[in-house]
């Protein structure tokens, strides 16, 4: 549904499959809403813009239909040479068009889940619509509709399964596979200068919760430690969140970045990474530090005790005592010798899980197996 450059993890994990792809010698092309005529799809997403400013629940009504539709139209002139083919679905939405665009059985639908419990949930938490409501209850049933009509489905938790599981379970019988989300081996960092212990990277919104790891920012202060945080990220809470940090006075430990195109590259000058979201399905964010040989600290919220093993690669931190939290981190941070024997495990839970030429080969494999 999105435009073919940018940050978000869906976006990440379509280059890291073309990449995989086009190393391997497998053609692909992306289909986006933006593939059709741009005359037509530029001034009617454009118009999006307005009706968000009176109406959101409206504005997100627009954005699923029309992005729909065009995607839709996409795939149908893409599809319509009726040639074998599989479709790799990002969303529900996505899987609905391709669903409604193929015009033979040899051109399979496959699903990969990367939202956060539910679609609905994800815009609920923006404040976009409101939660349990009407529209909120529409898009769950839109996709207990839709999922179980897709050839395959690909969790890239198992924490996501079991969730679609137990609220569709009709999706128990499509032919499915946890397959976690990869990067491509980014090297060994060497010789780095920690400029500061630690970074969180993310769109700086409230299920991210990026005011909690200031309150342990905060809560380390007071444990006589003066911890230094890097956030990189922009959006609607970083006002809010550079307001608190002036409150906390702790403006000379906290760093704001904004966006940063490409920010697991900052990794590398920090001595672990912090991570505080209220729910995640598996985010890349934590793939990324393991990848840099960078310790996690993150709460068990959705499938990120999928990525790293309390004790050994990170700590799992509670989300409702923020003192505790600090000591946790502060215990590892404060322990070089620890930090300098998690960094190998790191790197190699990465290279063991997420690594893209080992989880690639899983995956096409598993794709190949539902078209043949």
């Amino acid at each position: 549904m999105m435009r073919e450059q940018g940050e978000t993890g869906v976006q990440t994990h379509v280059r890291a499959v073309r990449d995989w792809l086009a190393r391997n010698g497998r053609p692909a092309q992306l289909v986006t809403p933006f593939s059709y005529s741009r005359w037509l799809v530029y001034p009617v997403f454009g118009l999006r813009r307005l009706i968000d400013r009176v109406n959101k629940p409206a504005s997100v009504w627009w954005y699923r239909y029309w992005h729909t539709v065009f995607l839709r139209r996409a795939l149908r002139r893409r599809l319509s040479g009726g040639d074998t083919c599989t479709v790799y679905a990002q969303c529900p939405l996505s899987a609905y068009a391709a669903l409604c665009a193929r015009v033979s059985p040899n051109q399979k639908v496959a699903m990969v889940v990367h939202f956060n419990l539910s679609q609905a949930d994800e815009w609920a938490t923006k404040g976009a619509i409101p939660r349990d409501g009407a529209f909120f209850r529409s898009i769950q049933t839109f996709e207990a509709g839709t999922l179980p009509k897709v050839d395959a489905l690909i969790y890239v938790s198992d924490f996501m399964r079991r969730e679609l599981e137990r609220r569709i379970p009709a999706l128990a019988r499509v032919s499915s596979r946890v397959i976690p989300n990869f990067l491509d081996d980014p090297g060994e960092s060497i010789g780095c200068n920690h400029q500061a212990d630690l970074i969180t990277v993310g769109t700086l919104e409230y299920r991210k919760n990026q005011l909690y790891a200031l309150e342990i920012v905060n809560a380390a202060r007071k444990q006589g430690r003066m911890l230094t945080l890097t956030v990189v990220g922009d959006g609607p809470d970083r006002a809010m969140l550079e307001k608190l940090a002036a409150e906390r006075n702790i403006c000379s430990q906290v760093y704001f970045t904004g966006f940063v195109s490409n920010a697991a590259m900052l990794m590398p000058e920090h001595r672990a990474c912090l991570h505080v979201a209220h729910m995640e399905n598996l985010p890349l964010t934590l793939i990324e530090a393991l990848s840099r040989g960078l310790p996690v600290f993150a709460p068990a919220a959705g499938g990120i005790p999928e990525i790293f093993e309390d004790g050994i690669q990170g700590r799992l931190i509670p989300l409702n005592d923020v003192a505790k939290a600090a000591k946790l981190i502060l215990e590892w941070l404060d322990d070089e010798e620890k930090m300098a024997s998690v960094r190998p495990l790191a790197r190699q839970r990465f290279m063991d899980r997420f690594e893209a030429d080992r989880v690639g080969t899983h995956l096409v494999s598993f794709l190949d197996d539902m078209v043949r």
